[in-house]
């Protein structure tokens, strides 16, 4: 607990007590000058201690200063004069003007906040901070908490409420975002609703709920409305197990590329062979593309107006493969290279396209181009982290324990294009 001088904390509100000087406190009364700072909240309560205090310096100076005229008028010389020796009308006038001023007035505790008012201003703020897709989930999370607490005063909420939120966030159905019933439904009536079936979300996203709730209820902490999050003190039951991507096999990728897709093909193989995200390859522009000389053709991959990027590792200049020279032909010459596709296009593309292939092993997306091309840099003897540098991973540690992210400048572009150019795709 953090310290105040002349201040404690008694149950939810701190106190200010500090004694009167010996000279000052027969005059007064009163040993000490006690009141409340009408707060629990540390910060503004050393605040609000430290007017208290300047109050007490200048009451101490106008006693004393007082205390000189009341000698002064006073027949008893100084060294014999004691406070009973005064007049009882020059004492009652001092204490009758110091009684009048009072304390300082501090305003007392107002009503904490409801759930439901506070979760608006939270949303209100990370919608500011966050990309769409990111803000959709803690939206979806904060939203599932506060159809059940709407209207409870926060500081009401309790440990038993975490239990209870976890309780009921592990009977969801996982189905519940695809029916247009559920739309706008409370926690409650989404679990009544879940119980018509059997399949339940995963450990992940029970998690994921959980954890977006937790950072809500932070949140509330550092703005001064709660003291501490109650749902910390609450165990997460479930492991979460590890989904990997599966890495194509080289005849999983001779096949999605002899399918020759109308609307993915082109991006598929991009990924392919320069290890990019799909949000990265379908948000690329033409002035992305830069010409190196004899080096050939880069792609910048840097944050525009179509997209930003996931890390700050992510912005890098990546050699375009011999193999996609003859594609940039067919792209446009201004713009988006490709300009009718999302990333949501392009996963629900490839999902059918597996489907129609008959590529059912799990763990096969889109994604998994990226650790095809990966997998190609480690069988051909590329350091990790040359290979890092040109996924836009962060910094890899070399065998040595070099952290490269910290020490180099990087591997130059002449590196980078001996690396791509070994990459080749399987026959189709």
């Amino acid at each position: 607990m953090s310290e105040i001088k002349y201040a404690y904390l008694k149950g939810q509100t701190w106190l200010y007590r500090r004694n009167y000087p010996k000279d000052v406190a027969p005059l007064l009364s009163s040993r000490a000058l006690k009141q409340s700072l009408k707060t629990g909240d540390v910060k503004l309560a050393r605040a609000r201690a430290n007017e208290v205090n300047a109050r007490y310096e200048d009451l101490v100076r106008r006693v004393r200063a007082r205390a000189e005229d009341i000698l002064s008028d006073a027949e008893t010389p100084p060294e014999h004069f004691s406070w009973t020796d005064a007049t009882g009308t020059a004492l009652a006038a001092l204490r009758s003007t110091l009684e009048a001023e009072g304390p300082i007035a501090f305003p007392g505790k107002t009503k904490a906040p409801t759930v439901k008012e506070l979760s608006r201003t939270y949303l209100t703020l990370r919608g500011r901070e966050l990309r769409w897709g990111g803000f959709k989930s803690v939206r979806y999370s904060v939203g599932l908490f506060t159809s059940k607490y709407a209207d409870r005063r926060v500081t009401s909420v309790t440990r038993d409420d975490g239990r209870e939120f976890l309780g009921l966030i592990a009977r969801l159905s996982p189905l519940i975002g695809k029916s247009p019933e559920t739309r706008r439904m409370s926690l409650e009536q989404l679990v009544r609703w879940s119980d018509r079936g059997t399949r339940r979300i995963s450990v992940r996203t029970r998690k994921r709920i959980w954890m977006q709730v937790n950072h809500f209820l932070d949140w509330t902490v550092y703005e001064g409305h709660l003291d501490q999050n109650p749902f910390r003190t609450v165990r997460f039951e479930g492991k979460v197990k590890p989904a990997p991507y599966a890495v194509p096999t080289d005849e999983e990728v001779s096949r999605l590329l002899k399918a020759r897709d109308p609307m993915i093909h082109q991006p598929l193989k991009l990924c392919l062979l320069s290890g990019m995200r799909s949000g990265e390859a379908v948000g690329l522009l033409r002035e992305d593309l830069v010409r190196k000389g004899n080096l050939g053709w880069f792609v910048h991959i840097r944050p525009n107006k179509l997209r930003e990027l996931k890390t700050d590792a992510a912005e890098r200049l990546v050699p375009l493969h011999p193999e996609l020279e003859a594609m940039l032909a067919d792209l446009p010459s201004e713009g988006p290279l490709f300009q009718d596709l999302s990333v949501k296009i392009v996963t629900t593309r490839f999902t059918d396209l597996r489907k129609r292939l008959h590529l059912d092993r799990p763990g096969l997306v889109f994604h998994s181009t990226r650790k095809w091309f990966i997998t190609q840099c480690e069988r051909t003897g590329v350091p990790e982290h040359f290979t890092a540098s040109i996924v836009g991973h962060k910094s890899a540690r070399s065998e040595n324990g070099i952290t490269y992210g910290i020490y180099s400048a990087g591997i130059s572009d002449e590196q980078k294009r001996g690396i791509v150019d070994q990459i080749r795709l399987p026959s189709c």
